[in-house]
This record gives C-alpha cells, structure tokens and sequence, in this order.
C-alpha cells in the first residue's frame, strides 16, 4: 500500500533526527521501473556505494516498480520530504513551471548518445539543473535510458501509418503535439498503466526503450515493434534540497561521489542493455521487428523535425537554437 503524502512527509522529518541519536539516515529512493533495467541497477548501485562510502552511516531503501507512488506522483513526494531521491524522466519537470526540461522530448534532436552528452555533461545541462533548485530539488546527475522504439498493434512504416492510432505517452507536451502532428491520438498514461491498457486495446502502442519493453513485457501484448530510435528517453537523478543541504558536510560529499559514480555505471550500461533487451524481444518471437530503411529513417526525420519549431514558444528558442549548434542538428534539414 502507498503511503499518503503528508504522512510519509511528516516520517521525513525523521531521518536526520535518527542520526543524532548514532541511528543511520535513510535515503528513500522512489522509482518507477523494473529493477533488471539501466535505472534499476544505477539505483542498487548507489546504494551499495553509498552506504560503504558512509560505512554504515547512511541507509539507502530502494523502491522499484513504483512500489511507493506512480510517476505523476514522485515529483510532489519529493518535494513534501516524503521520498529523499527520485530519477524521474528529465522531461516531467513541466507540470513545475520548468518546461525546458522537455528539450529532451523532441525527436532527432540528438543524433547519437555523444551528441546527447555534450548537452546533458555541459554547460546545457548544468543551467538546467539550476532551475531546479527554487524547487526545492538538487539535481545530481543525468542517466541515460536510451533510444525509443515504438510497440504497436499495426505496422508502422511510415508516418502516415500513426493517423488514428491511439498512442501511450508520458506526460509531455511536446510528445502530444509530435503525435497530433501525425495524426495520431496521444494518451497520457502512468508508466504502471501500460502493460494492462496494450492488453486491453484501450491504447494501440507506444513508445519506449528497448530495456523497458522487455523488462515490463509490453512486447508479449503487441503485434509490431519499429526500430526508430526517434526520441530519447532518460532520468534525472534528484533529492530533496532541504534533506541534502541539511547532511553533515562528509556525508554529503560521500554521496555525491557515490552519485557521480553510479551516474557514470548508469551511462556504461544503457547502451548494452537496450541491445540485450532487444535481442531478447527478438527471440521471443511474440512481435514483428519493423527496420525502417534509410530512406524511411531519412523520412521519418524529416517529417518530426518541424515539432522542434512548433514548441520553441514554449521550450526556448535560445535553448532549442544552442542544442542545436552543440548537437549538429538542423530543425530545417
């Protein structure tokens, strides 16, 4: 059973209160996928450096499958205290007023995983996690997830194929126009709704990474998977700025060096797990892989690239324009 915000908001007033009296301080760390995933091992992997960086002084629990809140209720948790870290998706930051996060969203703004971390390791990703902090949250780190492919009920070959279709996403605006401009229907869904809404028909796809697929087996409830490595898909490791600025100054350095060390184990793994993954779905045998051809790729590109001039109004031109110039990509070619 979840517990109530305000009660789990007033247990986090416990943790620093136990370490005066020599207990451990307890990191809650809240997340919403299976623990066999890039995220889900990053996760363990904190943990395990955290509490023998801190030699026994920090307790980190771990919440996978969202065990404790859904996705749409993590960010409030974290900032009542109720959960201490979090690794949401780096574009749910909208609902705060933080809507340059959603930069991420757009499809083919990075054409390759270097490309993506020119912006999430430089300046583009630092001043970003400053915007953050009037919120009350601390961001530690960006984890990669990967590239989506997209699971469906019917072939999708072209971008005509969407017109129709009733598409799960996460919540994001510039995920709902990319599918309005294809004619499709975008359907805001809680990532722990998915496999019963594929199931049911009440949605007809979506997109995700090829870990995420194979680990919530979207795959077994689906005709049809697409090799489009259209958007990306990662995690912004996060805690509550009160909870972090308020731990002795040693065990605050011992945790961000267990941060930046399990962010780096994170980004290690991601791009080989999304190859097993996929390897696996294959084999399975229960969906048929759809690999667009260059000129289909080149098609799809070009199709989805004018949802970079449709959200500058509300991303920032300036930010879109400097990814941009950082990334290669072009919105006009």
């Amino acid at each position: 059973m979840r517990l109530t915000l305000a009660f789990a908001a007033a247990l986090a007033l416990l943790p620093l209160a136990a370490a005066r009296a020599d207990e451990p301080i307890v990191i809650k760390f809240s997340h919403v996928v299976a623990p066999d995933t890039p995220k889900g091992k990053a996760a363990e992997k904190f943990k395990e450096l955290a509490e023998a960086r801190t030699q026994g002084r920090v307790k980190v629990e771990v919440y996978p499958n969202s065990q404790l809140y859904k996705d749409k209720e993590e960010l409030e948790a974290l900032q009542l205290g109720a959960v201490q870290m979090l690794a949401p998706s780096v574009s749910k930051f909208g609902p705060l007023g933080i809507k340059e996060f959603e930069v991420f969203d757009l499809p083919y703004i990075f054409p390759s995983v270097e490309a993506l971390r020119k912006v999430s390791d430089g300046p583009i990703g630092k001043a970003l996690f400053k915007k953050l902090e009037p919120k009350g949250i601390i961001g530690l780190g960006y984890w990669d997830n990967g590239f989506s492919v997209i699971t469906s009920n019917k072939p999708l070959r072209t971008l005509d194929d969407f017109k129709g279709m009733k598409m799960r996403i996460q919540s994001s605006k510039v995920l709902e126009q990319t599918y309005r401009d294809l004619g499709a229907l975008p359907q805001v869904m809680a990532f722990s709704e998915v496999y019963q809404a594929l199931q049911t028909g009440v949605v007809d796809g979506g997109e995700n990474t090829p870990s995420n697929i194979y680990t919530q087996k979207f795959h077994e409830v689906q005709k049809y998977l697409t090799v489009s490595d259209h958007t990306y898909i990662g995690y912004a490791l996060i805690v509550n700025k009160k909870f972090w600025e308020g731990l002795p100054d040693d065990i605050r350095a011992a945790l961000e060096g267990a941060a930046k060390d399990a962010t780096a184990y994170c980004n290690s793994i991601a791009e080989a797990e999304n190859a097993d993954a996929l390897a696996k779905i294959k084999a399975s045998g229960t969906v048929e892989f759809i690999t667009l051809t260059p000129e289909q790729k080149a098609a799809w590109r070009r199709g989805l690239l004018r949802v970079h001039d449709e959200m500058a109004s509300r991303i920032g031109k300036d930010l879109i324009d400097a990814i941009h110039k950082e990334t290669g990509v072009s919105a006009t070619q």
